[in-house]
């Protein structure tokens, strides 16, 4: 049997809360922030609210659709701005990869990452701001977060 982790909605604001402390760290203030549908939309909000910083959203989907890319491609004046890509976990790293690779941005120094959970076996090992770790290689966990579990309760 599966493991369930359950996020509230005060550990996501929380989580957020020390996202932007790490910011604050290392000395790294986005222009832009630009959340991944849908998972990364709802950290990146709150993000964008505590820091009154704009936020994009962009649709890359590995799990119902084979590498499916919607929305905008940002402009290259945002590209050129600080930028924080938010997702609510790098799982297996499939979609921050797809993003790096394809957005090329091993050219642009002034992109990070972040997302609330880090699997400590994704495939994309630069997640520059991160709050709850696992291991999913080790433990079987599902991770249910508040916007995904009505009606769990």
């Amino acid at each position: 049997m599966i493991k369930k982790h359950y996020y509230s909605w005060q550990d996501i604001e929380t989580m957020c809360m020390s996202i932007v402390k790490q910011m604050y760290i290392q000395n790294y203030m986005p222009d832009y922030i630009v959340g991944i549908t849908r998972g990364g939309n709802i950290p990146a909000t709150i993000l964008s609210n505590m820091l009154d910083i704009p936020c994009e959203a962009i649709k890359v989907s590995f799990r119902n659709d084979d590498r499916v890319y919607k929305g905008h491609l940002l402009s290259q004046k945002i590209m050129d701005q600080n930028i924080l890509i938010v997702d609510d976990i790098n799982d297996t790293g499939a979609t921050f990869k797809w993003i790096w690779n394809n957005w090329k941005l091993e050219k642009l120094h002034k992109v990070k990452f972040a997302s609330l959970t880090e699997n400590l076996s994704s495939d994309f090992g630069n997640v520059d701001f991160h709050v709850h770790e696992v291991n999913k290689a080790e433990e079987d966990v599902w991770l249910v977060y508040p916007w995904e579990n009505i009606g769990e309760y």
